[in-house]
């Protein structure tokens, strides 16, 4: 290739090494992080046995009170994100009025600020249990986000898709539940796995309204055994744990989902 008077040498070689699917599956950044994880964890209760060994044997039930909080946040941060997502593209605007504005509130506000707001002020209204109190708070917090997403990855069809399903004489529920949806799950689905690992770390916040989970279970043990470097880095492995194990998890949904889109 001659570009005026200079002369533009282009040499063809075989590219750049890319790693095929089988290297990937080999050594990957999860695999290094969770079984690096597991391994410190075996290492420090089998020969450090004394205080970790110890220390472990107090967290079970603080780990079960994690998951309750968890799973009972996402399903119902799920429903709440569904119909707020619904909400925001309702063209009564008066849906869409009280959608947005829900949206708009809970955004603005901390949610260790809605946690403190929901146990304690509203608590004096009406009576919920601890944990209920911090499934509904984390649910209202993390509704408005996945409203968006829901809302974004609904958007992102073509209304070509929704003039098709009309013409074929679907309503607008069915046009939505059974043509729109599916394939806007695709777009949802990452995002959304985002926003369950992000609520599974801050449940670590609801340590503060007496809900015996993970976190306060650590800290209990700590203040009573002045053990705090030992015991929050055992806390720490174990969050990384279960957020490597519920990150997997989306990507194998994620996995799953394309395959049978190829389909």
């Amino acid at each position: 290739m001659r570009e005026e008077n200079h002369i533009v040498e282009i040499e063809i070689t075989d590219g750049a090494s890319i790693p095929t699917s089988k290297d990937v599956s080999l050594l990957s950044a999860w695999k290094i992080a969770f079984f690096g994880a597991i391994a410190v964890v075996i290492y420090l209760v089998t020969f450090k046995s004394d205080p970790y060994l110890r220390i472990l044997k107090c967290l079970p039930d603080g780990i079960l009170i994690t998951f309750e909080v968890t799973i009972g946040s996402i399903a119902l941060a799920l429903i709440i994100g569904l119909i707020t997502g619904l909400g925001r593209i309702s063209k009564k605007k008066y849906i869409n009025l009280i959608a947005s504005t829900y949206v708009e509130v809970v955004r603005g506000i901390p949610l260790l600020v809605q946690l403190f707001y929901i146990y304690y002020a509203l608590g004096r209204i009406i009576q919920v249990p601890d944990i209920m109190a911090a499934i509904i708070s984390m649910s209202v917090c993390y509704g408005a986000y996945m409203g968006e997403v829901f809302r974004a990855g609904i958007e992102s069809i073509e209304w070509g898709q929704t003039e098709a399903a009309r013409s074929l004489g679907f309503n607008r529920t069915q046009t939505m539940f059974y043509v729109i949806l599916p394939q806007a799950w695709r777009t949802i689905l990452p995002p959304v796995g985002n926003e369950f690992i992000a609520l599974l770390k801050d449940t670590s916040l609801v340590s503060i309204l007496a809900v015996s989970d993970l976190l306060r279970r650590g800290r209990e043990f700590a203040s009573e055994s002045f053990l705090y470097f030992e015991t929050y880095t055992l806390i720490a492995i174990i969050y990384l744990i279960i957020t490597l194990v519920l990150s997997k998890m989306v990507g194998l949904m994620e996995e799953r989902l394309s395959r049978y889109e190829r389909r």
